[in-house]
């Protein structure tokens, strides 16, 4: 190994409950990964390389926790790294997994594994945050590339990252986009997390809140908005909880 290169941070990239497309997403990085790679040293990326290390600077972490070996592998990785940040939805937030944390989780091993399910010993999903410290979360299903260079370049200088915590329809606002309510959509940009610069809106989407929610949302008010414009109030629950259903009973009114 080069001076130079013991001298670049070791970054290393992990994946847990999740399908991994926060990891994909980065390899499309193309105009952008050699100008990264003059910055830092990626010593573990299982998508991308056989290597492995004993420590890294920072670690990423995609997916969710959702069983006993995920629990101490994530201990493993904490404990090896100096600083740690979760990628995408299913480590921020537990993500689309969390939804089987809404049934009996003995129910949902058994419609998994059927008679196997001994075999699979399982928990609820959850977030990273849930088991280990983090340092800093990066939310989106998948993660945002712009918001992931953003990100890294604040913290290879030295700076902490900002953190976003205004409504996506704040960014749908300076984009002067049409509001999708007007286009006979359903949107969750009210009360969803910006930082994604509004790409589903500004695409003809609606948003499905898979930044998570903001700061003190006003749930209720979503909820009224939603059912104004033709879906069913159980309808309108799933929808929010679509993303946020790890702590079910604080990210719904009864």
């Amino acid at each position: 190994m080069t001076t130079e290169a013991k001298n670049k941070p070791k970054v290393a990239f992990f994946d847990f409950t999740s399908c991994e497309g926060c990891q994909l997403n980065k390899l499309n990085l193309e105009n952008d990964l050699l100008d990264i790679l003059e910055h830092v040293d990626i010593v573990e990326f299982r998508e991308a390389m056989d290597d492995k290390a004993e420590e890294y600077d920072i670690a990423f972490i995609e997916g969710s926790i959702s069983t006993p070996s995920c629990v101490e592998r994530i201990h493993d990785i904490r404990r090896r790294a100096k600083m740690l940040i979760a990628l995408g939805a299913c480590a921020t937030q537990g993500g689309i997994n969390a939804m089987k944390n809404l049934q009996p989780i003995e129910e949902v091993r058994e419609a998994v594994y059927g008679d196997e399910k001994y075999r699979f010993p399982t928990l609820p999903a959850m977030p990273v945050s849930a088991i280990v410290k983090v340092d800093y979360k990066i939310d989106g299903c998948p993660m945002s590339m712009p918001e992931f260079l953003k990100v890294l370049k604040s913290l290879l200088a030295g700076q902490e990252p900002i953190k976003p915590d205004s409504a996506v329809c704040v960014e749908c606002k300076l984009k002067e986009n049409e509001c999708v309510f007007d286009k006979g959509m359903v949107c969750l940009g009210p009360i969803t997390r910006g930082g994604c610069d509004a790409i589903c809106p500004s695409f003809g989407q609606f948003c499905t809140g898979c930044r998570g929610l903001i700061s003190n949302p006003n749930k209720n008010a979503m909820l009224e908005i939603l059912t104004e414009h033709g879906i069913s109030l159980d309808e309108a629950k799933k929808r929010i909880l679509l993303f946020n259903s790890y702590d079910h009973s604080q990210s719904m009114p009864k």
